[in-house]
């Protein structure tokens, strides 16, 4: 299959970047990454301030779920503190040992416009592919005015990408915060100032957990905490629903997005594509597995493309926009009940216990302890099946209106097929 991408101009043999992060802070770690297979990098984000000091003590926060897999990672790390001259020598060199590869510079500097032309001419001095504009980072530096201070303020957004396009000819990509209320804004705003992409999402504030002895968030610096920027399979569904947000906004459709926030598989960043990311960055599965995992993203997925008879990413990038729509839309005529394969039934009654206490009590139990579900109270919310320890032990059955359901010789009741001509819908009907 062929993996080639091409992002807003920027070529690389393979969608998979690494986003701007501590793999990516220094010619070591990016060499790795490029003999490792990656198809590029965003350089950890470089500033001016040659005063960047990060903490000596704990910088990450940490959500683990059952033996201890890590599902999410907070840090309180700041921008590069390498010195910028070292930065640029090693970039100028990678880039130049490595021309096939996306090499992107991540920037943040104070909201003038001075300061962006000052770096931006030596970025350009490197022969990088691009730079990404950091308006994300919740921490540290949003408190110096940067960061999620500019993006989370749309005309602030704007007003900077102009002046970045304005004095670069290189590709600028606007990295959007998701510590926002609308992602559209914020995208709409790096559109109407020129970026030839946006990336997303950035992480997200966060405490993680709080140490119940010293009372002190952690990671705890000399006894204190503070918030951080939340990153890891936690974030991927608010990552997707940011990125089809954007993909399905009429005033950003041709906006091409590269999609960030848990990606760590093969088959989290198709999702991502098809949703209307053009490439994928990753960062926290490579700082839990390292850079080897490329291997298994680049063959999984040109063995899903294979499955499929797709040739080439643009065959299914954005496929799936189409079919995310809002809630109105919906079909209510679309019914369907939870069916329980007694043969996979481990008896554990879990089913029973979030349906009895919690939902809508249409699951029974025998005095054997086996489980079956009552049609008449079932109404199909599958949380029974999300609950449920074994795969495939209950599965949700769609049955026709108007169709008699053999089980219990019950004829399922039409609902409504638009929203908009329910009697419950205001708009529909004022009296109600």
């Amino acid at each position: 299959m062929n993996l080639a991408s091409d992002f807003c101009g920027i070529k690389s043999p393979n969608p998979f970047w690494l986003a701007s992060a501590p793999p990516t802070d220094k010619e070591y770690n990016v060499r790795r990454a490029f003999k490792a297979g990656w198809g590029g990098v965003v350089w950890k984000t470089l500033g001016l301030d040659p005063h960047i000091v990060n903490v000596n003590g704990p910088r990450y926060g940490a959500v683990w779920g059952a033996d201890r897999q890590l599902i999410g990672l907070n840090n309180i790390e700041l921008i590069t503190d390498r010195p910028l001259a070292t930065n640029l020598a090693e970039i100028k060199t990678v880039k130049r040992d490595y021309p096939d590869r996306a090499v992107v510079v991540s920037l943040m500097v104070p909201c003038e416009e001075c300061a962006w032309t000052d770096i931006l001419g030596q970025i350009e001095d490197t022969e990088a592919d691009g730079v990404e504009l950091n308006f994300g980072c919740p921490h540290g530096m949003s408190e110096r005015g940067m960061g999620s201070a500019v993006g989370q303020v749309p005309e602030y957004i704007e007003m900077v990408t102009r002046w970045v396009r304005n004095a670069t000819r290189m590709p600028v990509i606007v990295k959007l915060t998701p510590n926002i209320t609308d992602i559209r804004y914020p995208a709409r705003a790096a559109c109407q100032g020129g970026a030839h992409a946006v990336s997303l999402i950035n992480t997200l504030s966060s405490i993680t957990s709080v140490d119940l002895d010293d009372f002190c968030p952690e990671p705890a610096i000399d006894g204190k905490g503070t918030h951080g920027g939340y990153c890891g399979p936690a974030v991927k569904p608010i990552a997707l629903n940011m990125v089809a947000e954007i993909a399905r906004d009429a005033k950003t459709t041709d906006l091409p997005i590269s999609g960030i926030g848990g990606i760590t598989t093969w088959r989290d960043a198709v999702e991502f594509m098809t949703l209307g990311a053009q490439n994928v960055q990753v960062c926290t599965a490579v700082m839990t597995f390292g850079f080897k995992i490329i291997d298994e993203m680049t063959a999984g997925m040109s063995s899903w493309m294979n499955s499929k008879g797709f040739t080439s990413l643009d065959e299914f990038i954005g496929r799936a926009v189409g079919n995310v729509t809002d809630w109105q839309y919906l079909n209510l005529n679309f019914v369907t009940k939870a069916r329980i394969n007694q043969d996979l039934c481990i008896k554990c009654g879990r089913c029973f216990a979030a349906c009895e206490d919690t939902s809508h009590q249409a699951i029974s139990m025998s005095a054997d302890r086996v489980f079956d579900v009552i049609d008449e109270e079932c109404v199909a919310c599958n949380l029974c099946v999300n609950v449920c320890p074994v795969d495939d032990c209950i599965t949700m059955e769609r049955i026709t209106p108007g169709q008699i359901d053999l089980r219990t010789g019950a004829v399922v009741p039409d609902g409504y097929g638009n929203w908009t001509q329910h009697p419950n819908n205001p708009m529909a009907n004022p009296a109600a």
